[in-house]
């Protein structure tokens, strides 16, 4: 797991810099370890008591693995996940075939991966310590306060942190949905309610299965699914359309009956992996807006976001992961290479900004694509299947300002 990581550039201010980033996710811990191989000083503090992850799946498309492998951690991804050959669209109701876009032709030295959210966080954990980050548990941040010279938070336990050694610190919020950084950087902006509901289940796969991602599309809702470690497992994502509430997080148990209830009229297929699901959770969709406001350089300090604090998405395009990977990379390279802290951040957020916005719309699209209905459905099906004969490759080739991008490239 040695370090790979590497700027153009001359002497980097990171040198001894004096780092906390709050939040031991994806991007919390990809920052931390590529912020600790350019010689910063880096602590993380993680709200949970232990480093760890729900069992989920996660897609590692080739603009988010080259982050990683360009972190040294490409080795620990191969081991951990499934490379993935293609993403399947099909018709959820009769399990016909729509399209099939070939992704394991993407830029096959980097891959299109499957990997298990917890062996994901496990491997970047490991990446940390070995670089030297420091990672504490148990602390939960209740506030932020950038109104002094260097930013401050408190934990909920009542104390009142910041750095006292006299160096310029940096603070950065990885700290997901709920940010407390962004509040004190933006303050609060109300999401709306998709009208969309989620399920999220891993069952057994017993008899191994093929390494594509399937979308099984209905109307008003739709499946995807794909396996995990080494075949053994069957990551499962079900999206419903619906006018009631549910809470948003990932953590809400709900009843395997209504999820398989839900998708009755789909194909054998999928209603025999409903079979095995025994325990699923369920969250509502909300659509948060893109932070308008990343970063802030204060008298003696200064703070910045990334991931999911400064760019929720919905799940449509599977590029959650992947956004907080690029961002880690853009953010470290960004202050490694530029004279100042505040010209390092504003070219972070000006690199950053339009990007993930454009991701963040795709995905909202998306949801509507897999849920048509009617004539629509007919006739965007019938679209997808001709385009997949005449031309094969063209859908995927509409993706390549997503997966071809390299953000590690100088």
């Amino acid at each position: 797991m040695g370090p790979a990581l590497s700027f153009s550039g001359g002497r980097s201010m990171l040198i001894g810099q004096q780092v906390t980033i709050i939040g031991a996710g994806i991007g919390g811990l990809a920052v931390a370890r590529a912020l600790a191989l350019r010689g910063a000083d880096v602590t993380v503090l993680e709200q949970a008591p232990a480093v760890s992850e729900v069992g989920a799946g996660v897609q590692i498309s080739p603009n988010g693995a080259v982050v990683l492998r360009a972190l040294g951690l490409g080795e620990a991804l191969d081991a951990a996940s499934v490379r993935a050959t293609a993403v399947a669209l099909i018709d959820g109701p009769t399990g016909r075939g729509v399209t099939r876009l070939e992704v394991g032709r993407l830029r096959p030295d980097q891959g299109y991966h499957f990997v298990h959210r917890a062996d994901l966080i496990g491997l970047l954990h490991d990446g940390a310590l070995a670089a030297g980050v420091r990672v504490l548990t148990d602390q939960r941040v209740a506030a932020v306060d950038l109104g002094g010279p260097r930013p401050g938070w408190r934990l909920s336990a009542g104390d009142t942190h910041t750095r006292p050694d006299g160096t310029t610190p940096l603070l950065i919020g990885a700290d997901g949905l709920k940010s407390s950084v962004r509040a004190a950087l933006a303050g609060h902006v109300a999401p709306f309610f998709t009208r969309q509901v989620a399920w999220r289940a891993i069952v057994p796969e017993p008899a191994g299965a093929e390494p594509i991602a399937e979308v099984h599309m209905g109307p008003g809702r739709h499946i995807v699914s794909y396996p995990l470690r080494g075949g053994t497992l069957r990551n499962i994502v079900a999206v419903e359309e619906r006018p009631s509430w549910a809470a948003e997080g990932w953590s809400h148990p709900a009843d395997p009956a209504e999820l398989a209830s839900t998708f009755a009229g789909f194909s054998a297929r999928v209603r025999g992996w409903l079979d095995r699901v025994q325990q699923v959770y369920l969250w509502g969709l909300f659509r948060h807006p893109v932070a308008r406001v990343w970063q802030q350089t204060l008298a003696d300090g200064a703070v910045a976001i990334l991931g999911d604090a400064a760019h929720p998405t919905l799940p449509f395009l599977a590029q959650g992961a992947n956004m907080a990977l690029e961002d880690a990379w853009v953010l470290t390279a960004a202050l490694a290479r530029h004279d100042t802290t505040a010209a390092a951040l504003a070219a972070y957020q000006s690199l950053r900004s339009p990007r993930c916005a454009r991701i963040v719309d795709a995905a909202s699209r998306n949801a509507r694509l897999y849920h048509l209905s009617g004539l629509s459905r007919r006739i965007g099906h019938t679209g997808l299947r001709l385009g997949g004969w005449i031309a094969p490759d063209m859908a995927l080739r509409r993706f390549d300002w997503l997966y071809g991008v390299d953000v590690t490239r100088d």
